[in-house]
């Protein structure tokens, strides 16, 4: 594997009374795909959120190309070339798709090239071009978040829970693009609770519990053995086909 991209080491957050994160260990190398896994409460989203800065660690160190972003402000870690999509979506509701897109392209006006590469793999946000993005469906809504977030050439993407919601077909062209983003370089860090989607597109894995990494490794160490499966996750990725 190369060298990581990203590293967490010991990585505590707080949130009001609550301790969240409990000296999390991660690395996720370049131009990789790397998943988190984990039930629901074990922290995965709350370590994007910290790696984003929209919550700050309490203590640890989050590395980011050798350089420590632990304490940046979230624009300060966006133009370092990390984006963030988040499990809500958050599009602008009141403006168009093309609208939501302009806002993420920072370097000037969109690439009329790169638009068309994102609609080829989500033709209904051409179709929707021009509507208010809150009048969409939750799955257009989460095409033009990962449209945003991809916009523009990204060095790291943070996605969490993107299949949530989606049609097959569209979780379908979702892989397609991931793959495609890695052929680029970028590297992906995903949260994601579709096991069968992330088995065919993971290169590592990292599973969490109570706030810890609980396991690393690569993911066709763990999509091979049930019964490492059953005893980190408590199932079979073969039953989530």
């Amino acid at each position: 594997m190369p060298e990581p991209l990203l590293t967490l080491k010991g990585v505590h957050t707080h949130i009001g009374q609550y301790h969240i994160l409990q000296g999390v260990d991660l690395a996720v190398p370049r131009g990789a795909l790397a998943v988190l896994l984990g039930r629901n409460g074990a922290g995965k989203t709350t370590t994007l959120r910290t790696i984003m800065g929209l919550w700050k660690a309490s203590a640890g160190v989050i590395m980011f190309e050798g350089r420590d972003i632990s304490k940046m402000a979230t624009p300060d870690i966006a133009r370092l070339g990390i984006a963030y999509v988040p499990e809500s979506m958050a599009v602008f509701s009141d403006l168009t798709v093309r609208e939501n897109l302009y806002l993420a392209a920072r370097s000037g006006p969109l690439d009329a090239a790169r638009v068309d590469w994102i609609c080829g793999f989500f033709p209904a946000l051409k179709k929707f071009w021009n509507y208010p993005a809150g009048n969409l469906s939750g799955g257009q809504k989460q095409m033009v978040a990962i449209a945003r977030a991809i916009v523009e050439p990204r060095k790291l993407l943070l996605v969490d829970e993107p299949t949530k919601g989606l049609a097959p077909a569209i979780v379908q062209s979702l892989m397609a693009a991931f793959r495609e983003l890695k052929d680029t370089s970028t590297t992906i860090l995903l949260v994601e609770q579709n096991f069968n989607f992330v088995r065919s597109l993971g290169d590592t894995v990292s599973v969490m519990d109570d706030g810890r990494v609980v396991h690393a490794g690569s993911m066709a160490a763990l999509a091979g053995d049930e019964e490492l499966q059953q005893r980190l996750l408590g199932l079979s990725l073969d039953s989530h086909q």
